[in-house]
């Protein structure tokens, strides 16, 4: 199956009507798509309440792709609670354990930094990480170029397979070693995740130090000749891998879910198992 979506749910206004609380739209955005990605996890292990509430309030075989915890992947941007590693993991795997038993867990993003490069101690660190993570699906996206470097790439993707991590598909700017080719590989039968950037080259590069960084570095929309060798390489997809994820990341101008919706139509999709869309009397 082909899940369409964009990551978090509180920033495409274009899907909610006026006035809406932030508290409802999660169950308005699974009447337009079938699978988001959780973007709050990296910044803090989420309440086990929360994915209650959010399995709850979604339609059965909606899927959640949630990204780790930024100290799991080593960002660690400020302070981060918790007195070991160990305690980390443990407190982040409760607390998705309501979408594990709804069966809406699609996989975990282990999204690495940009400096996290290819080496000895990355290797091992990638090889903890799932082997924490037991039988979870667990996704790994790069953001170093040199995982896919002439002499790694086979070997990177060999590995990965080998530690049964789902591959991550990216499209973003070509921008140095801070950003990754897209590399059309799938390394399971199962599943593989495709996450749409954007292509702002300059703003990739160059998005600021202040706190609006984000909303330049993901100011872009896909046009109809990008999204069309996009579908063509989805359809390739969709013949070697059970479940494709399709998530568009280019928040910033409001521009992902209209571009998700764009592929929907071009791949002639139409999903039926959504929460039900709120009628307007003068359609």
């Amino acid at each position: 199956m082909i899940y369409i979506g964009v990551t978090g749910w509180g920033d495409h206004d274009d899907l909610y009507p006026p006035g809406v609380k932030s508290n409802e739209k999660l169950s308005i955005y699974s009447s337009h798509f079938p699978v988001v990605e959780v973007d709050s996890s990296f910044y803090a292990v989420q309440p086990i309440r929360n994915y209650e509430k959010w399995a709850s309030e979604t339609p059965e075989g909606f899927q959640f792709v949630v990204k780790a915890y930024q100290g799991m992947t080593g960002h660690e941007r400020g302070e981060i609670p918790f007195e070991t590693r160990d305690a980390m993991f443990k407190a982040f795997k409760e607390s998705i354990v309501p979408l594990q038993r709804s069966g809406k867990l699609a996989m975990v993003l282990f999204q690495f930094p940009p400096w996290f490069d290819v080496n000895k101690d990355n290797v091992n660190l990638l090889r903890d990480c799932k082997e924490r993570m037991g039988d979870i699906p667990c996704a790994v996206e790069f953001r170093h170029q040199s995982w896919y470097h002439e002499a790694f790439r086979e070997k990177t993707l060999s590995f990965l397979e080998e530690q049964g991590y789902i591959h991550s598909i990216c499209d973003e700017p070509q921008a140095g070693e801070g950003s990754i080719p897209i590399v059309m590989e799938t390394i399971s039968n199962d599943d593989v995740l495709v996450r749409l950037h954007g292509r702002n080259v300059n703003g990739w590069r160059n998005p600021g130090n202040n706190q609006k960084w984000r909303e330049v570095r993901y100011l872009y929309e896909y046009d109809n000749n990008e999204l069309k060798e996009w579908k063509e390489r989805i359809e390739q997809l969709r013949k070697e891998c059970k479940n494709v994820y399709i998530l568009f990341n280019n928040n910033s101008g409001g521009h992902a879910s209209g571009n998700a919706k764009e592929m929907i139509r071009m791949l002639d999709i139409e999903y039926t198992n959504l929460n039900p869309r709120q009628l307007d009397l003068f359609d």
